[in-house]
């Protein structure tokens, strides 16, 4: 059975209770960070972080004398795995933010990634390894319709001109706010459902048919 030396950590707080003079709040808690003067300093021993592994070596009492082994990711400082994650997160927000502004559906690469980021922050939160491979991506998507505030703005005052009941109304007079929200209204509140069975029905067929003649002049 083999040996290994193992450092294993935890963090204890340090704290300390002082009065600053100071004109602002944010003043006060700039010159209490950039206090160096400790002697009046406490331990907090029940708020200590969680025991984790800072060093791993092959062989007895090895610590620091050969090269170190990696730690499994399981075992290192939760709130550090949860750090090195949220650049994960901002990465991938970042790129769907960028497909959003183009009008694009996010991309197949987007899904991947993203499916294995949701797969690693549950294993941190679980104290458990990260996935080794990328989860699978769900099957991709097509969007049918688009529904484009411009396009209705141009559709208030195409109303506005020929209906006379609001005759008294302007197309200015209506705010983007209001368009915005009528937007999000009928887009969560609209069923689709009839026209995405027809479209999947038809794409269906399409698929069908295609595959059918394929097979027939091979």
């Amino acid at each position: 059975m083999p040996d290994f030396t193992i450092e294993t950590t935890y963090d204890l707080p340090v704290f300390r209770r002082r009065t600053y003079a100071a004109d602002t709040l944010e003043a006060a808690c700039r010159a209490a960070i950039d206090d160096d003067s400790w002697d009046i300093a406490e331990k907090d021993f029940d708020s200590s972080g969680p025991v984790h592994i800072t060093g791993l070596w092959d062989g007895t009492h090895a610590a620091y004398e050969g090269p170190p082994i990696q730690v499994p990711q399981q075992f290192d400082e939760p709130i550090q795995r949860r750090a090195r994650h949220f650049e994960i997160l901002l990465g991938l927000l970042k790129m769907l933010l960028d497909d959003i502004s183009s009008a694009r559906p996010p991309s197949l690469e987007w899904l991947a990634r993203s499916a294995w980021a949701i797969a690693r922050g549950e294993a941190i939160l679980a104290g458990e390894p990260d996935p080794e491979e990328p989860a699978t991506p769900p099957k991709p998507s097509h969007v049918l319709v688009r529904l484009q505030e411009a396009g209705v703005r141009d559709a208030i005052a195409a109303v506005l001109e020929i209906d006379p009941s609001f005759k008294a109304l302007s197309p200015e007079a209506v705010t983007d706010d209001e368009v915005h929200a009528a937007c999000v209204s009928i887009a969560t509140t609209m069923d689709f459902s009839d026209v995405v069975g027809n479209a999947e029905f038809q794409a269906a067929l399409s698929a069908i048919r295609s595959a059918h003649r394929r097979l027939t002049f091979d």
